[in-house]
């Protein structure tokens, strides 16, 4: 897939997980990577990973929910390595359990939210200026599965930030065509990290793989690839969708 080489590519919440999966893969296929994190250490070793396969990156650590902090990354990407081409916006997570409504307690509410909506919302803010001047540039957001089907055990903050992405997502993309930027989103199911690879027990995983019709969970490669089309000039004449990498889940009702 062409439009991805020579890319600067920022991809926020990258130290593990599905970000260091399309921060891998993208540095495979020739972007200039630059990952984000809180995790100094974590970051170091994907970076380290990256370069030992011959890609190119640098880290930038900061908190996105924070307007002053996504700016001052912003500037060190733009005067280390150059103006952001492509935004992966994954930073995110559930900070709050599944339950009732009127047990989610304020605390919960706000840190999910301000963690996955605000955080998206304080990134596209901060880079879509300098996309819009260059006219070009490329958004890819990272919603769930939860924010596509009601379920009664779903972790109700998580899913509503999740929607709502997905909601800022098109509005965005209707804004910023005329500028020659594109905004899609992907929207992964259960998929097997390192950290629910420990804490999802295995008879559990194999109870969720008989919930697909491709019957096997989700990988950061397969989420990896999808970011990947929607970034390349394949995709060049897709806008506004959300894309599920969900193993056919989703269309079970």
């Amino acid at each position: 897939m062409n439009g991805v080489a020579e890319r600067v590519a920022w991809i926020t919440g990258s130290s593990r997980g599905i970000g260091a999966g399309i921060a891998k893969l993208f540095a495979a296929r020739g972007a200039k990577v630059v990952l984000h994190g809180r995790d100094r250490s974590a970051l170091a070793s994907v970076r380290a990973e990256i370069e030992a396969a011959g890609g190119r990156s640098m880290s930038v650590v900061g908190d996105l929910t924070k307007f002053a902090e996504v700016e001052a990354m912003r500037r060190e990407i733009e005067d280390g390595i150059g103006p952001i081409d492509i935004l992966i916006a994954n930073a995110g997570g559930s900070f709050s359990p599944p339950g009732p409504v009127e047990e989610v307690t304020e605390e919960g509410w706000h840190a999910t939210v301000h963690g996955n909506l605000t955080a998206t919302f304080l990134t596209l803010k901060s880079v879509l200026p300098g996309m819009k001047a260059r006219k070009r540039g490329v958004i890819v957001t990272v919603s769930s599965s939860a924010g596509r089907r009601a379920h009664p055990r779903s972790p109700i903050p998580y899913a509503a930030a999740k929607a709502g992405i997905e909601l800022m997502t098109q509005d965005v993309a209707a804004q910023v065509g005329p500028f020659g930027i594109r905004a899609n989103c992907v929207a992964p199911e259960t998929i097997l990290t390192e950290r629910n690879q420990e804490r999802i027990p295995a008879a559990q995983q194999e109870q969720l793989v008989q919930t697909h019709p491709i019957q096997r969970l989700g990988t950061p490669e397969d989420v990896a690839r999808a970011a990947l089309f929607l970034a390349s000039e394949q995709s060049s004449w897709i806008t506004g969708i959300t894309l599920d990498v969900a193993g056919g889940a989703t269309m079970i009702r």
